[in-house]
């Protein structure tokens, strides 16, 4: 894996286990730069928010194509990568193997679950029944103002997307989404979506090609005219570009 991902963490087993009785904890700690190696005393990291940051590095490179379907990646090394323990990177990739990411190969590290258009094509359908019923619901229920509350979400996607960052427009699309079902008033059905629509981000093995500016401009433009046609009420309009949408991960 030729990339790199800047993520400079201290190792967490460096770190003191409790701060100092007259420095509390800060809420915001400043993770490079010469702001970090002046500091004094140092910072206390929790190992909770370096598993966090490492975690959210390893999705980034799932979305990305960094970590290969079907390739197998150490904990040490990836360690090295991210200037941190074995430790975080192990307990992140735990929690990949989880959400069905990735598999545990024993004495070696783990594996990424190699993918193929079956996959994606029953996530999409399990995201049409999961969520279409709640956005057409939501249609007759919420007014066209809340709608156009979303709008700067919307076009996140579209500054995202005309990047060609997959990891980027990746986040901004699931916070686009989630902030849709939010609407509905249930939690549970916000984090389940997002699992799933997590899980239709991730490359197919094979792959010929990724997806390119344009797939995801015209991805990020769906956003729109989804907002458009529930405002609007215009449950068939709706009930089309969410089908299209799930479709295209």
């Amino acid at each position: 894996m030729a990339a790199s991902y800047g993520l400079q963490v201290p190792e967490a087993r460096t770190a003191p286990s409790v701060a100092p009785a007259s420095a509390p904890v800060p809420t915001s700690v400043p993770l490079a730069g010469p702001a970090f190696a002046s500091a004094a005393p140092r910072p206390v990291i929790q190992r909770a928010s370096v598993r966090g940051q490492v975690l959210d590095a390893l999705r980034s490179a799932l979305v990305a194509g960094d970590l290969a379907p079907g390739e197998v990646y150490s904990a040490p090394a990836l360690g090295e990568r991210f200037g941190v323990s074995a430790t975080p990177v192990r307990e992140a990739m735990q929690q990949l193997a989880t959400e069905g990411a990735v598999e545990v190969v024993p004495n070696r590290g783990f594996r990424v679950i190699r993918r193929g258009a079956r996959e994606l094509a029953e996530l999409a359908e399990i995201r049409g029944l999961v969520e279409m019923p709640v956005m057409l619901r939501l249609t007759r229920t919420v007014a066209a103002p809340c709608w156009a509350e979303l709008r700067p979400l919307a076009e996140a996607t579209m500054a995202a997307a005309s990047t060609g960052d997959h990891a980027r427009y990746a986040e901004s699309d699931r916070v686009f989404h989630a902030a849709v079902l939010a609407l509905s008033g249930n939690r549970q059905l916000v984090q389940l979506a997002d699992d799933l629509h997590r899980r239709a981000q991730w490359p197919l093995a094979g792959a010929p090609a990724r997806r390119t500016r344009a797939d995801l401009l015209a991805d990020a433009a769906q956003h729109t005219a989804l907002l458009d046609a529930l405002a609007a009420e215009d449950v068939a309009t709706a009930e089309s570009l969410v089908r299209k949408h799930f479709a295209t991960g």
